[in-house]
């Protein structure tokens, strides 16, 4: 029997609940495309949402010496370094106008541990959770994993990719304990105007739902759009709303690995319990680079954003030159997130496109250009395309778009 990286265990060996769970669409292509890249294949990924950007010096420096200190080496407190927690809590005051207390903030293994350890926390089984699609691919199987039953209300490329209160509530059942709500977005780049955060937010509050609410891209917003973090404009929510966010993408910290979760006291203390049982605390070294980027100047995120509002022009220009495909024009994050419902039916070197993943398929082994098919995020019919990549790259990995669907 093989006990390599090939072995697969029978599915009876398996958990039921993780033999439900999907795997990361956004993981899985950037791995095959770093694959063929391995191989010698020029290939041009436009999938995993990571900054080509190196962590700034200031932060790198401060984990380097983080590593010389001997609390470093030792556990911490499991909800984060007590500077780290206040810091956070500066913070968002500054970045958002929300007044946190440090016993607010449970510090975790990226935002993606403070989502899973929140909805641990939070969710019975049968609590429903309404995710407006498109969809971060993990909200919903992060749902599933506590038990709960994720009741997607899906938006359309006319709509702006955004979620109205009437459609939140056509959704809701009395079953309902909760809503995802992520501005700007990861897939689509969309940023809700303040008017409908604070509709959004007065609705959840009037009908009693907790919110949590994804900000890990509140610094990347262009043009006249505007982050709003819901629980500043709409106070009374504040007891049954919890904020994630994390240093990976306004700093470049992907790899660090250092997210939070603010909630209301009582919450954070729970989650903190559960998180003392699954991880102890988050590396010391990665705390001590993180509390250097929250407690430093923001001067390295204005270069950074200026050249992905560049990149995110040029793809919106590149795309919409192509007959079929409609892109609505994205705000914030890093993505562009396309409608190729118009090139169904086409053939792409000698394959008959049917849906979104026969499309990217089909551009990957022809135009060795990797996207992420729209199903994944719930948004059958469409692609994410993140433009976080050398302008050289990103210029090619069009042009290949575009000659493809010519």
């Amino acid at each position: 029997m093989s006990t390599g990286a090939d072995y697969a265990p029978p599915a009876d060996l398996v958990a039921q609940r993780v033999r439900g769970v999907a795997e990361s669409a956004t993981l899985s292509i950037d791995a095959t495309a770093k694959v063929l890249r391995a191989a010698g294949e020029d290939v041009i990924s436009f999938g995993a949402g990571e900054p080509d950007f190196p962590t700034p010096a200031h932060i790198v420096e401060a984990a380097r010496e983080a590593c010389a200190q001997s609390w470093a080496h030792r556990y911490s407190p499991t909800p984060g370094i007590p500077a780290l927690r206040e810091a956070i809590a500066r913070k968002t005051e500054r970045d958002s106008g929300l007044v946190t207390s440090p016993d607010q903030v449970i510090v975790t293994n990226g935002g993606k541990q403070a989502l899973y350890t929140l909805f641990q926390t939070l969710l019975d089984p049968g609590d429903e959770v309404l995710v407006p699609a498109p969809y971060w691919v993990s909200y919903p199987e992060q749902v599933r994993l506590a038990g709960g039953i994720p009741t997607i209300v899906p938006t359309t490329a006319g709509e702006g990719f955004r979620a109205s209160v009437e459609k939140l509530e056509a959704a809701r059942t009395p079953a309902t304990k909760a809503l995802v709500f992520v501005s700007p977005s990861n897939p689509t780049g969309a940023v809700y105007p303040p008017a409908e955060i604070e509709a959004i937010g007065r609705w959840a509050a009037r009908v009693g739902l907790w919110v949590i609410t994804d900000e890990i891209y509140e610094h990347l917003v262009y043009g006249d759009a505007r982050h709003v973090s819901m629980p500043t404009v709409v106070p009374e929510l504040r007891e049954r709303c919890i904020v994630v966010n994390g240093v990976a993408k306004a700093y470049a910290m992907t790899g660090w690995r250092v997210g939070w979760a603010i909630a209301p006291t009582g919450f954070a203390s729970a989650m903190s319990r559960l998180q003392s049982h699954v991880c102890s605390n988050v590396s010391n070294v990665a705390q001590a680079a993180a509390l250097a980027a929250v407690a430093g100047p923001l001067d390295c995120l204005a270069e950074m954003r200026e050249t992905y509002d560049r990149r995110r022009k040029l793809t919106y220009e590149r795309l919409s030159q192509i007959d079929g495909v409609r892109c609505p024009v994205p705000e914030g994050a890093f993505y562009a997130f396309p409608s190729f419902e118009g090139v169904l039916g086409r053939t792409i070197g000698g394959t008959r496109i049917a849906s979104d993943q026969d499309l990217c398929a089909a551009l990957l082994s022809t135009a060795r250009i990797a996207l992420v098919p729209g199903e994944g995020f719930g948004a059958p019919g469409c692609a994410r395309i993140s433009y976080v990549l050398a302008d050289d790259d990103l210029a090619r990995g069009l042009d290949r778009l575009v000659d493809a669907l010519s």
